[in-house]
């Protein structure tokens, strides 16, 4: 023997399940304007003026909608950088920033 040491291979596997994937959800609410959801999905997550229309529409129309599905981690990110953007300056009775929540997407990506 040559002195050197061989390590013994771990018996378990590491896990290779797939990430769980999370729903960003807008919620609707009276005390933002549309101009404040877009130029707010423009800023936070990069969308075009259009796309920010469409987001606002929804959650105008059915109160709540999708923004995006990612990993949990970047899911909670995104809900605190809503939550911390601020009150609509167009409109005297906003307090603060819209809600987020997150839900579990089903089946992910």
């Amino acid at each position: 023997m040559d002195g050197t040491k061989t390590l013994a291979k771990p018996s378990v596997k590491p896990s290779t399940k797939p990430p769980q994937w999370w729903h960003v959800i807008l919620l609707d609410d009276d005390d933002h304007t549309y101009e404040y959801v877009i130029r707010m999905l423009q800023e936070v997550f990069a969308f075009s003026k259009e796309r920010g229309f469409e987001i606002a529409r929804t959650v105008d129309g059915d109160g709540r909608a999708i923004i995006c599905t990612v990993h949990r981690e970047l899911a909670e990110l995104r809900q605190e950088q809503i939550h911390a953007f601020g009150r609509d300056p167009s409109m005297r009775r906003s307090k603060g920033s819209m809600s987020a929540v997150l839900e579990p997407a089903e089946g992910g990506c």
